[in-house]
């Protein structure tokens, strides 16, 4: 499956520079979609039954204890990045946005890890597999994050709703 055979040198040079450009352009792609797009109630961003309501991210992989950790790449995307680190705000604009955002965020990282097969073109196979490893390993507790978020964010916004 290897088209290009370099020295390993240059692939590493590569490696990390093509990992760079697929996570900024696709970041940098996804802000310039309207955020109407991202609708909550899509497919991919629905509640599915295995999340628990959001109890299975903090019961089975603790995503309270690490989730702080994760980076925040909005400040590398300027005035069109969306904080996600820290709630900015508590009006149910502002967390409707948030909500958004999180589908914008989850949509990236999925399409991220579909990059991944590329790297098999100029890398050995072993290498190649160890590229989609890190796309899966680097993208899935982010989209984690996302979906967690996510729940939370539905969980406060139902409240604020019911009181009204």
């Amino acid at each position: 499956m290897r088209i290009f055979y370099l020295p390993t040198f240059w692939n590493i040079i590569i490696d990390f520079l093509a990992w760079f450009i697929i996570h900024m352009g696709v970041a940098r792609l996804a802000v310039t979609i309207p955020i109407e797009s991202f609708n909550p109630l899509n497919w991919l961003y629905r509640n599915r039954n295995w999340e628990l309501k959001g109890d299975f991210y903090s019961k089975y992989v603790a995503i309270h204890k690490w989730k702080h950790l994760l980076p925040d790449g909005a400040s590398l995307l300027g005035d069109k990045g969306f904080p996600k680190k820290r709630l900015g705000k508590k009006d149910s604009k502002y967390l409707r946005l948030f909500l958004h955002e999180t589908c914008r965020a989850e949509m990236t990282h999925w399409i991220i890890m579909l990059f991944g097969p590329l790297f098999f073109l100029w890398n050995p196979t072993w290498v190649g597999f160890l590229m989609v490893g890190y796309a899966v390993v680097e993208n899935v507790p982010l989209i984690m994050a996302q979906r967690y978020n996510r729940l939370r964010l539905r969980r406060v916004l139902k409240r604020e709703k019911s009181k009204k």
